[in-house]
């Protein structure tokens, strides 16, 4: 409803009329400086809400060339070994990229890679994940991130995908990898990460 800013209000201690915030704040993580992931767990990613968004504020990372991946668990950390099936596009100033997308691989998916780690580049952006305690459904994601890359190129990107599974996702994990060895974790040494439900 509109507010007449030309009338007069006296607070009476309760505001009706309005809608409530779609938002619901579960969790920020904030990096230490040396955090080899970022977890969020089943006593965050329950069947409260039936879409999760990740926001991603200015994250740093420890090197340059980094790749930034996410995955998913059916027993809360145990396993990340979840079967996805993606696309992406993405808009830059560069070529010779040969980056493929992926097709029911159970390794970790990237969001972005050859991520700069110079101290005034970052990165940004979000993480829908819609569903993840249905038991009937795979699981939808949609992903949109901005970076600066290694040799100081701005990236704009967009990613879908869906993890291929009926089972209930509760836990998503974040992580940091060399580009060329994805093996060799590097760690994320600054920004937050923050998970609202979503009504």
């Amino acid at each position: 409803p509109a507010v007449n800013l030309a009338d007069t209000f006296a607070f009476s201690g309760t505001v009706t009329g309005f809608p409530k915030t779609p938002l619901t704040l579960l969790s920020t993580f904030t990096s230490d400086g040396s955090d080899a992931n970022a977890t969020f767990n089943s006593s965050l990613i329950t069947n409260a809400f039936d879409e999760y968004l990740f926001i991603f504020n200015n994250l740093h990372f420890s090197d340059n060339y980094t790749t930034f991946t996410f995955n998913g668990s059916i027993d809360n950390g145990s396993n990340y070994n979840i079967a996805k099936t993606s696309s992406s596009f993405y808009a830059y100033h560069n070529e010779g990229d040969s980056h493929a997308d992926t097709a029911q691989t159970t390794t970790d998916e990237i969001i972005a890679y050859s991520i700069s780690s110079d101290n005034d580049h970052g990165l940004s952006g979000t993480m829908r994940l819609y569903n993840p305690s249905s038991t009937t459904f795979v699981k939808h994601y949609v992903v949109e991130t901005n970076n600066i890359e290694a040799t100081n190129y701005l990236e704009h990107r967009f990613k879908a995908g869906y993890f291929n599974t009926t089972s209930a996702i509760n836990n998503i994990r974040f992580q940091a990898f060399n580009n060329t060895n994805l093996a060799s974790s590097y760690e994320i040494q600054g920004g937050t990460i923050s998970l609202f439900g979503v009504a």
